[in-house]
């Protein structure tokens, strides 16, 4: 039975996305279940979208643009879409993020939200709950989207060595997530640096963050605790985020040597032999 219910096109991006898409529909003069055939699914999973009960990905935006010719409509769509679908309180530092010309991040405990793979996030979103997990990992792929760019911003990501090692999602997971990660030695815009184990006290030790640096706004510095994040532009706080950086960066390994452990932990942890362009074996 097709969906009536009634949107409120101004409730949400979610909403407003199904709004068009039943307007679009119905201009084409086309059923759930015919449009569902053109896109190879089904027209329930057209009526969830459009009553706003189940979130889009982006591949169906794009084979929707071409099915009804909306011009890349719902492709520009479905960014807004995803992003709203962030928590509250991280969508703030989201969009701060995709305008940033620098993004300096310090992580202790996990791989950075930007060079996750898909399956990794997926275990590390799905930790506590799955209510909305295939959401919460778009939204995330969502965000990597900044790194794709023609110019995107330089992106350099200090990981301690612990992150290498914690297994999350399984031996498999591990393997292709560390050889995304080796995968980066040759990016133009993206490097990472391990802090390793051998390096002792470091400036690092109070926690995770990130540094944000912009062309024509205010610098910023990013924490997180349990509940949620903080962002500041106090000068003071952005100058002792940047100096304690500055000595995480020194400590760690070189980029070159950095890679060389990625490689040592996935062959020796995980089973995974790199080859020698940094890519893994399968």
């Amino acid at each position: 039975m097709v969906n009536i219910r009634s949107l409120d096109p101004s409730a949400s991006p979610l909403d407003y996305y199904g709004s068009e898409l039943r307007r679009l529909r119905e201009e084409a003069g086309l059923s759930q279940p015919q449009l569902g055939k053109i896109l190879y699914c089904t027209g329930s999973l057209v009526g969830q979208i459009e009553t706003a009960k189940k979130v889009p990905t982006r591949r169906f935006s794009e084979q929707l643009d071409a099915a009804l010719m909306t011009g890349g409509l719902f492709s520009r769509l479905v960014g807004l879409v995803l992003r709203s679908q962030l928590p509250t309180w991280f969508q703030a530092y989201a969009e701060m993020e995709a305008r940033a010309t620098y993004i300096y991040s310090y992580q202790e405990q996990l791989i950075d939200g930007l060079l996750q793979t898909e399956r990794y996030a997926r275990a590390v979103l799905g930790v506590r709950t799955v209510e909305e997990l295939d959401a919460k990992v778009a939204a995330r792929m969502e965000r990597q989207r900044i790194l794709e760019r023609e110019t995107p911003p330089l992106t350099w990501v200090v990981l301690s060595e612990a992150v290498l090692r914690q297994e999350i999602g399984g031996r498999e997971v591990m393997a292709a997530q560390l050889a995304r990660l080796l995968r980066m030695k040759e990016d133009q815009w993206a490097k990472v640096q391990i802090l390793p184990f051998k390096s002792g006290a470091h400036t690092g030790l109070m926690g995770s963050f990130n540094l944000l640096r912009f062309d024509d706004d205010p610098d910023l510095v990013y924490t997180e605790d349990f509940v949620q994040g903080h962002m500041t532009a106090n000068p003071a706080a952005f100058r002792e985020g940047s100096l304690r950086y500055d000595h995480l960066r020194a400590a760690a390994l070189s980029v070159e040597d950095s890679a060389a452990l990625i490689a040592r932990v996935m062959e020796e942890q995980y089973g995974d032999r790199p080859e020698a362009d940094g890519c893994a074996l399968a």
